[in-house]
């Protein structure tokens, strides 16, 4: 059984793995979104083919989606370092994982944005639409359901990032894990951070399924 200070610290790790997940998919979404639209409005026979700025974007994205996240999170210190003061805990773990998240991010909502039926891209434009406007109201607006989805995997995906980035000092339940799971041998600690992890993440599948299903029209007719 946990005592009561193994219950506390699991408690507190869990609340910093989720203020991880949350800031740093926010934070990705911030770059992720902006270049994901790109990607679709600049790309050829997009709304605004841009073919220089597409290659670009489109070469960074894949370069930095293939760089392991432990690999990226070490080459990313000195930067997490002059931001936050520190080369280790959740503040500059954060960087790490933004930077791993946008290109990630990037590439979901240049998915979604790829599925909405060029039909309905072709009417709005027939009737006058400017790309500002198509792009919120018919991109965004007819993709939402799909962002969503993406959104709930972008969760998903970065909770699953600051459990690895443990490994290196990121704190929340990876570090927990590591350092008294692991390295100590205690097998309760580290079954708990694993039982933790799998509520945290069925969470964020269930709000996301929820979420995806209300605002799907075909559902809600």
């Amino acid at each position: 059984m946990l005592n009561s200070a193994e219950i506390s610290m699991l408690l507190e790790a869990t609340g910093v793995s989720v203020y991880m997940t949350l800031v740093s998919t926010l934070l990705a979404y911030v770059i992720g979104l902006p270049v994901g639209i790109l990607l679709v409005v600049c790309a050829p026979g997009g709304l605004k083919p841009k073919t220089v700025l597409h290659k670009v974007l489109d070469i960074v994205v894949n370069i930095t989606r293939s760089i392991p996240f432990l690999i990226l999170m070490l080459l990313a210190t000195p930067l997490a370092r002059a931001i936050t003061g520190k080369s280790y805990g959740a503040n500059a773990t954060i960087i790490s994982l933004t930077l791993a998240a946008a290109p990630f991010i990037a590439r979901l909502v240049e998915s979604s944005l790829l599925e909405v039926d060029r039909g309905v891209i072709e009417a709005a434009q027939s009737m006058g639409a400017g790309t500002f406007a198509i792009v919120k109201k018919v991109l965004i607006g007819e993709a939402r359901v799909s962002l969503i989805v993406g959104s709930t995997i972008a969760l998903g995906t970065v909770l699953g990032y600051t459990a690895m980035s443990g490994a290196i000092g990121g704190g929340g339940l990876g570090d927990v894990a590591i350092r008294y799971g692991y390295s100590r041998w205690d097998t309760k600690i580290l079954l708990a951070t694993v039982v933790l992890l799998v509520i945290l993440m069925q969470l964020i599948q269930f709000a996301g399924t929820k979420l995806s299903r209300k605002l799907d029209r075909r559902l809600t007719g």
